[in-house]
């Protein structure tokens, strides 16, 4: 493992191919943004023969070239895979966003791999691993897959090994530090005049050999004799923890009884230890040398991947049911069983339409096949349930802005499969005559609302269809018809989120849209009880309009909605008119009578009215009934009524003082706290909706990334005085 002979086995110009799943090995690249994560990937696609020495493919485009949107904002904005080969496995490395506002894409790299690199920078301090990074690794922790990391940034004059690795322990280590160490040490060049000492190699810890990358070259030499001591204690703590973790129970004993154990020993315990889990390496690298062939430590790093980490084939199966939802037992990872495959990510490409990313669970997948597409239970996400028969297009392994056909895609695989029309992300693809359903993984919830309108009429003509292409891109959006507002609002993670989200409308899709201020459902009520009289009557010859009613209104504890009471005595307005009235009043009341807001938490008693034997009848009613209502609120206080959510936030302890004040401040109640655990605090409050249309965004600075929160639902409740006089005006005034 990194120690091993080079079996450097790459192939440029073709697509990778694997032929059963203990070739195939499936790595996510996790990492905060700016943590070197896309220029690891490029040298490692340098270092397996991927591309040539200038970082490029035939075409003369990077691997990592794949969406416009990413240049212009000179970040990665989505999921990216990279293929490569070798010795003897094919590599599917998926790079992921390091922004927060793209962890959809993140969340789908983890689904479709079987094993995580966390890299981190040198140069950067814990902080950059304090927030969404270390959430992610807890994530892999609970499941158990397989996570190493990976330090870069070693070239920069700030950057220290040492205190990273240090750093890491202690972060990610949580209980034991021990199980969080590294394999080798930076070899350092001569230092230049600034003081800094540049790295161009790497020692190996095991096996005491030096892997010096001065040339360009790999060259493996033996260390000097003043450079054993220097590596004397990082070595022996890394075989004490490797032995730690090792199943042989015996090992530990003969080790510090003073047996010296063999280095093969050594390798094959850290290979198990990692593959279960339960050991996590720490490597190094650095970008290649102008004209170099191998980046340093990229060798090390590829030879960990194919020795260390699992095989498709050590992952569980999948939880499968019938759409009907009748449990299935599939396999793990058989190429001969039944077909069950999941779309990990959605793209529109201009010239081949939509691309689906997918990962092959069980079965193979072959090209111009019909599958059943089962759909995934997002639907209130603007994402519908999907049970319909597909036939697929070409499959293929994308390189950069390539697409390299494939053949077949067995068990355990990931390829691009052109032409699935009706697939969104998160749906499942399996065989026609025995269709079978994934269940979903967790995403994240939008909470950051976008209310947008068409440009103009061309755009209007073009949004629905451009938004629900949109949409099923990405199942971290949520598109909402807002009922109450009448708005188009479009829920995001975040800024940066809704930026990309906008301008794939625009230059993907054609449309142009306006952003409006987002309006949130407000409700009107009766302060105190009120009476009013209705009186609709008309005469233009021929039947006229005759309606006569009195109503009482009061007000009802929050929740009760409207409810009507009949309390008619004598006929004085006849049976078959009561129904009308109460359809009149319920009309009136969705309009409002105040502000324009519906009105709620209201009993309406139908007192007394008047009818004619030959003018009444149910419209005279129903528009008597509406006038009383209104009459009513005419004479009475009403009560604006907002929403108040219930918000969770999950923060470090050194933000919470900072997270309650800033609720206070947005009229929030705190109502509870308790600890979490990794030191943090759970805060829950009830906060207005109209105070954290923005908060994903304000807490995120607020903690510098650190914190996260969830909102629901929990009431309407009487709004301020002052406020609520502002929200009446602005509802009789809206310009």
């Amino acid at each position: 493992m990194g120690d091993k002979a080079n079996a450097h086995s790459g192939a440029a110009g073709r697509a990778a191919t694997a032929d059963h799943p203990a070739s195939v090995r499936n790595v996510v690249l996790v990492g905060h943004s700016g943590s070197g994560k896309t220029t690891l990937v490029e040298a490692l696609a340098l270092t397996a023969g991927a591309v040539n020495r200038a970082g490029r493919v035939e075409d003369g485009t990077s691997v990592s070239d794949y969406d416009e949107i990413e240049h212009r904002q000179q970040r990665s904005v989505q999921l990216s895979l990279v293929p490569v080969e070798w010795g003897g496995c094919k590599i599917n490395v998926l790079d992921t966003p390091g922004y927060a506002d793209f962890v959809g894409e993140l969340r789908a790299g983890l689904r479709a791999a079987d094993a995580a690199l966390f890299v981190v920078s040198a140069s950067d301090g814990p902080e950059t691993m304090a927030g969404a990074t270390r959430m992610v690794w807890e994530e892999c922790a609970a499941v158990g897959m397989p996570r190493a990391i990976v330090v870069t940034h070693l070239e920069a004059a700030r950057s220290d090994f040492d205190e990273m690795t240090r750093t890491c322990a202690r972060v990610f280590g949580g209980d034991d530090p021990d199980a969080v160490l590294p394999l080798y040490l930076p070899l350092h060049g001569a230092q230049a005049p600034d003081g800094h000492a540049p790295v161009t190699g790497l020692i190996g810890l095991l096996s005491q050999r030096l892997f010096d990358y001065a040339s360009g070259e790999r060259k493996e030499s033996e260390p000097g004799e003043d450079q054993l001591p220097l590596i004397e204690e990082a070595r022996n703590r890394l075989i004490e923890g490797i032995i730690a973790e090792s199943e042989d129970e015996t090992l530990m004993d003969r080790y510090l009884g003073g047996e010296d154990i063999d280095f093969k020993t050594l390798v094959d315990d850290l290979e198990r230890a990692v593959a279960r889990g339960v050991f996590h390496p720490v490597l190094a690298a650095a970008p290649a040398a102008e004209g170099a062939r191998q980046g340093i430590g990229t060798v090390e790093l590829l030879e960990l991947i194919t020795g260390g980490f699992p095989t498709p084939l050590e992952r569980a199966a999948p939880v499968v049911s019938t759409p009907a939802g009748a449990a299935r037992t599939v396999n793990a990872c058989d190429p001969d069983g039944p077909l069950v495959a999941e779309v990990v990510k959605t793209a529109s490409d201009p010239y081949v339409g939509r691309v689906s990313l997918v990962r092959v669970f069980s079965g193979t997948l072959r090209p111009d096949e019909t599958v059943h597409v089962s759909g995934h239970g997002l639907a209130d996400r603007g994402h519908e349930d999907h049970d319909v028969d597909e036939r697929i297009g070409a499959l293929s392994a994308p390189f950069g802005k390539q697409q390299r056909t494939l053949t077949h895609c067995i068990a355990g695989d990931l390829a691009c499969v052109a032409k699935l029309s009706r697939a969104e992300t998160g749906d499942t693809l399996s065989s026609k005559d025995d269709p079978l359903l994934m269940a979903p993984w967790d995403m994240p919830d939008p909470l950051l609302p976008l209310a947008i309108q068409a440009h103009s009429k061309a755009d209007e003509d073009k949004l629905s269809q451009g938004l629900s292409r949109l949409v099923a891109e990405d199942p971290t959006m949520r598109l909402e018809q807002n009922q109450d507002t009448h708005q188009v609002v479009l829920w995001c993670l975040g800024e940066a989120h809704a930026d990309v989200a906008l301008e794939r409308l625009r230059s993907r899709y054609g449309v142009q849209v306006d952003l409006v201020p987002h309006k949130v459902s407000l409700r009107e009520t009766f302060a105190a009880k009120s009476g009013g009289r209705g009186r609709h009557v008309k005469q233009s010859g021929g039947h006229g309009q005759f309606a006569i009613c009195e109503i009482e209104v009061e007000p009802l504890p929050g929740g009760s909605g409207i409810e009507f009471v009949d309390k008619v005595v004598g006929g004085a307005v006849p049976r078959q008119f009561i129904p009308s009235v109460e359809k009149g009043v319920r009309a009136q009341a969705a309009r409002g009578v105040a502000a324009g807001y519906p009105l709620l938490d209201v009993r309406v008693t139908l007192l007394d009215g008047k009818a004619h034997s030959v003018d009444s009848s149910d419209a005279a009613f129903q528009t008597a009934g509406a006038l009383a209502l209104r009459e009513a609120a005419a004479d009475a206080r009403i009560h604006l009524l907002e929403p108040v959510a219930e918000v969770r936030v999950l923060v470090g302890d050194d933000y919470v003082g900072a997270v309650m004040s800033d609720l206070s401040g947005r009229r929030g109640r705190v109502v509870g706290t308790e600890q979490a655990p990794g030191g943090r605090t759970l805060v829950r409050a009830e906060v207005p909706e109209l105070e954290i249309g923005r908060y994903a965004v304000d807490l995120r600075s607020l903690s510098h990334g650190t914190a996260r929160f969830s909102r629901s639902y929990a009431r309407h409740e009487p709004m301020p005085p002052q406020l609520s006089e502002k929200m009446r005006e602005q509802a009789q005034d809206p310009a």
